[in-house]
């Protein structure tokens, strides 16, 4: 009898919740999130954003703030027992502007057995990420 995993492929997850979000198909990213799932941008001064409607309503600001907008994930790291850092690439025009913004930031991202996301985690400050995601690791072992 085979065993199957118990652990989520968060890198899949991650990679379908980015080619959502570069389709503008909020709802095909946001089914990969729990319900009650967190946004947790604390760490950049951004707020937290709970439940799906919440994280939506954020999304669609953040993104309808652009004319031009892309987002590439540049590094993964599938840290074990649901947790996963990315690091990612956002690059964008602003509405209004011939100019473009770029910010480097990771993702700490927390999903539960059947593969949804619960938390995700926002850091612009990637050590900091980086320690977060490890001690979330060991805590849920």
């Amino acid at each position: 009898m085979s065993q199957e995993s118990t652990t989520p492929d968060l890198e899949e997850l991650a990679r379908r919740s980015n080619e959502a979000f570069d389709r503008g198909d909020f709802d095909a990213a946001l089914a990969m999130y729990t319900p009650d799932a967190v946004w947790d941008m604390s760490s950049t001064g951004a707020g937290v954003f709970e439940g799906r409607d919440a994280i939506r309503s954020f999304w669609e600001d953040w993104f309808g703030a652009y004319q031009e907008w892309a987002h590439v994930i540049e590094e993964w790291h599938n840290l074990g027992n649901g947790v996963g850092l990315f690091v990612s690439l956002q690059r964008g025009r602003p509405a209004g502007s011939s100019g473009f913004v770029e910010l480097r930031y990771a993702s700490v991202a927390l999903a539960r057995a059947d593969g949804l996301a619960e938390r995700i985690m926002i850091y612009t400050d990637i050590d900091a990420a980086r320690a977060a995601a490890e001690r979330l690791a060991e805590e849920r072992e």
